[in-house]
């Protein structure tokens, strides 16, 4: 359980949300557009299985916009299409280690922009 001296107060939460995206523009891994990492990480974090049905009515709204997310995140290996046995008519969203590592490695700087955010001023400079 958290204790109230973790929580981020609004300006520390805008601070790691922009350390965190300017880390991923800065860094060789892909930008995701909200979008294509809201597909990716329903497809990741909620439990399954996925189709592209079933993740536009989670994000509440059509099919054609996942499946634009679908096939930029399928390019980058972030997570293959297959058939659903149970219905030929679905397509199944499956995950891969590629997008696996690219969360883990996603999660990991989030964690460490948490850290220095939340550091004092002081303690900054030797974090990053």
């Amino acid at each position: 359980m958290r204790g109230r001296g973790d929580i981020l107060n609004r300006a520390e939460a805008l601070q790691l949300w922009h350390r965190v995206n300017l880390g991923v523009v800065l860094s060789a891994h892909p930008e995701l557009s909200a979008r294509q990492m809201a597909v990716l990480t329903t497809v990741y974090l909620e439990a399954g299985p996925h189709t592209v049905r079933s993740l536009a009515g989670r994000l509440n709204i059509t099919i054609s916009p996942v499946t634009r997310a679908l096939d930029t995140l399928g390019r980058y290996g972030f997570v293959d299409r297959g058939p659903d046995p149970a219905d030929k008519r679905s397509v199944l969203v499956l995950r891969t280690a590629l997008g696996s590592r690219y969360l883990s490695s996603f999660a990991e700087r989030i964690r460490f922009e948490a850290q220095t955010v939340k550091a004092p001023k002081t303690e900054r400079t030797k974090v990053a």
